[in-house]
């Protein structure tokens, strides 16, 4: 348990930050389920579509050091190798 009242004031940060993160990480792999849906649907149009609105998201998690930024770059890239491989 902390004593001092900046390690106290951490423990309260801590936890405020814990759920924002925690929603953010929900948001993107909700897209991400929206996003793979979509491609096993095989509906391109749709798929891209979706696929905009991850890599937005997903730029802005890992700009607010929610996810780390080479994680958003692997899943965007993995996302777009798959949409490109549907359309062709």
């Amino acid at each position: 348990m902390a004593h001092s009242l900046s390690a106290k004031k951490r423990v309260r940060q801590n936890e405020k930050r814990k759920v924002i993160n925690r929603a953010r990480k929900s948001v993107v792999k909700t897209q991400l389920k929206a996003v793979a849906t979509a491609i096993a649907g095989g509906v391109k149009k749709t798929a891209a579509e979706q696929y905009k609105n991850i890599v937005k998201q997903l730029d802005k998690v890992a700009a607010k050091k929610t996810i780390h930024k080479n994680r958003a770059a692997r899943l965007k890239s993995r996302l777009a190798k798959k949409i490109n491989k549907l359309k062709g």
